[in-house]
């Protein structure tokens, strides 16, 4: 039997970074649910579908959409139909429609389909939005990880900075905003704290501090 750790929050809460750090010191499969629904929205951008065209979604998601998440030289890389496209489904256009293709019903039973099989792989770490409440709603370890919006601006703006990306601060808080409203607003499972997962605001802790957290959680779970 895997043991799982669902971590759940909004854009910019450290998720991210949080997940492949605990991941690594427990030596835990981590899986990026984000960057699979990243890869959905670049390719339907790429093939100029809409979020409305629900029947050309259908046949992509069925027939066109091969999603692998590798480990190379240490950092994880995204593969679309055998292409690495880890750094394009991180820019600016990619964040601006993610949120409203992962709000499309068909979209998430496709994900959800690929992530309830994840376990078969090990003990697993996954983070996205619904993963302690649609998921795996009985994981083993929930934690929900948030910080205040202009924190978590902050720390998408420096990344896209650091990307060599051209935006201000306020195209990026704007962005994240707009995002944490479609994202708690969706019809299907949207974003919110499971009941018993164990919240962390992260907004004055360092990585290393959260990280350090989490871990005394789940190792104290799995004694």
């Amino acid at each position: 039997m895997s043991f799982i750790i669902a971590i759940d929050g909004p854009a910019g809460s450290g998720k991210g970074t949080v997940t492949k750090k605990v991941a690594e010191r427990l030596g835990f499969i981590n899986i990026d649910t984000g960057a699979m629904y990243r890869c959905v929205t670049l390719k339907a951008l790429e093939n100029g579908i809409d979020i409305d065209e629900l029947e050309k979604l259908d046949n992509m998601l069925e027939k066109n959409l091969n999603i692998e998440l590798k480990r190379q030289d240490s950092k994880q890389q995204v593969f679309l139909n055998q292409k690495d496209v880890t750094e394009k489904i991180r820019t600016p256009e990619v964040d601006e429609y993610v949120a409203k293709y992962a709000a499309i019903r068909i979209v998430r039973e496709s994900i959800n389909k690929k992530l309830k099989k994840m376990p078969e792989l090990g003990n697993i770490i996954m983070e996205g939005r619904d993963i302690g409440t649609a998921v795996f709603p009985n994981a083993d370890v929930k934690i929900y990880l948030d910080a205040s919006v202009e924190e978590r601006a902050k720390r998408r703006y420096k990344q896209d900075l650091e990307k060599g990306l051209k935006i201000s601060y306020e195209e990026v808080l704007n962005s994240i905003i707009e995002r944490h409203k479609l994202e708690t607003e969706r019809e299907m499972d949207p974003l919110r704290k499971a009941e018993d997962a164990i919240y962390i605001d992260s907004s004055n802790l360092s990585i290393d501090e959260v990280v350090d957290k989490i871990c005394d959680i789940v190792n104290s779970k799995m004694k």
